[in-house]
């Protein structure tokens, strides 16, 4: 089965691109940039990632944003992951980058969406990936804070394809960022929030009512709320799971464990995906092999699994028509 999955086309909707920065890398960029970091090794970095929760994960998350201070840095960050990537066929990404938490170091946000945006341009030229980035707010800043990020991202409108919520869950309810996400809407952009993964199915009520986000990411909570989950069901609302990341992060504390056999039962649009995969031990071929091993899911499932994502994906009918065509000759193979 494991090169069953190697050979699913796959689109990524949940990744946050500060999430691929391996150790290695991080040193690199790190010696370059004349960067102190408190680990003497990059194995002495990975030995620091047992993480409590989320907010245990994100302190070490934030620093190491840190080394990330060039053009080069964020180019450099996100072609490492589009060479993971193309391994994996995955063939769309829909990419996370948190601008806030490197403009308040002095960083100009053009400097992150320059680099980023060359990279994924070359990464289509190059792998044959599509992409579109997701300019992401920071739940645990202010409402206000998002806005004038936004105001501030805005002369760089045609190189990010819509926003999303994401950091501290806990008491940082989605409805904080109701003025922010209409703008974005009136912009034209897409909207899409976390919620539900440490937060109470209320969050996924608000970012749906609220925020008006067309796809949820995590949502594994969702469960608890039967009238919600009838509605996710009713209105086909895409949840973008993470499996290692919820084991990692305490949410679940075993794969076998997670909820995904729940959620799939209920007949919801669920996505397999990778979060931050240089943190969480896999990128989305690992997520895919771990529900795959921990819920003996057929090749069906997986081919289901792998519809649903170019499903929730934003990408043209044509393109997915042609996708959904190679699946089911895949699963028929």
């Amino acid at each position: 089965m494991k090169d069953f999955i190697a050979r699913l086309p796959k689109a990524e909707l949940h990744l946050h691109i500060e999430g691929t920065l391996e150790p290695e890398l991080m040193f690199e960029i790190a010696s370059r940039n004349r960067v102190h970091l408190p680990y003497q090794s990059p194995e002495q970095v990975r030995k620091a990632y047992e993480f409590s929760d989320l907010q245990s994960f994100l302190d070490i998350y934030y620093q190491g944003t840190r080394v990330l201070l060039q053009d080069r840095d964020f180019y450099d960050l996100a072609w490492a992951y589009l060479k993971k990537a193309h391994e994996q066929n995955v063939r769309h990404a829909e990419v996370f980058f948190d601008p806030q938490a490197h403009t308040e170091r002095g960083i100009p946000i053009r400097a992150i969406i320059d680099g980023l945006d060359q990279a994924f341009q070359d990464g289509e030229r190059q792998f044959g990936i599509s992409s579109k980035l997701i300019l992401s707010f920071l739940r645990h800043l202010s409402g206000d804070h998002a806005m004038k990020t936004f105001q501030d991202a805005l002369p760089f409108r045609d190189r990010f394809a819509g926003v999303g919520l994401d950091s501290s869950e806990r008491d940082h309810p989605p409805e904080k960022f109701t003025s922010v996400f209409a703008r974005a809407r009136e912009e034209g952009l897409f909207v899409v929030a976390h919620a539900g993964e440490e937060g109470p199915p209320d969050y996924v009520w608000q970012a749906l009512d609220a925020l008006r986000a067309s796809r949820i990411d995590h949502g594994v909570r969702c469960i608890e709320d039967p009238a919600l989950v009838d509605r996710l069901r009713a209105e086909r609302v895409p949840l973008t799971v993470c499996p290692l990341s919820n084991v990692k992060l305490r949410v679940f504390d075993a794969i076998e464990n997670h909820n995904l056999r729940q959620l799939l039962s209920a007949g919801l649009c669920v996505t397999i995906n990778s979060d931050d995969p240089a943190y969480f031990g896999g990128y989305i071929n690992e997520n895919f092999l771990a529900v795959h091993e921990a819920f003996d899911l057929t090749k069906d499932e997986l081919c289901m699994l792998a519809r649903n994502s170019f499903e929730a994906a934003f990408l043209p009918d044509s393109e997915k028509t042609r996708i959904f065509a190679e699946l089911d000759e895949l699963a028929s193979s």
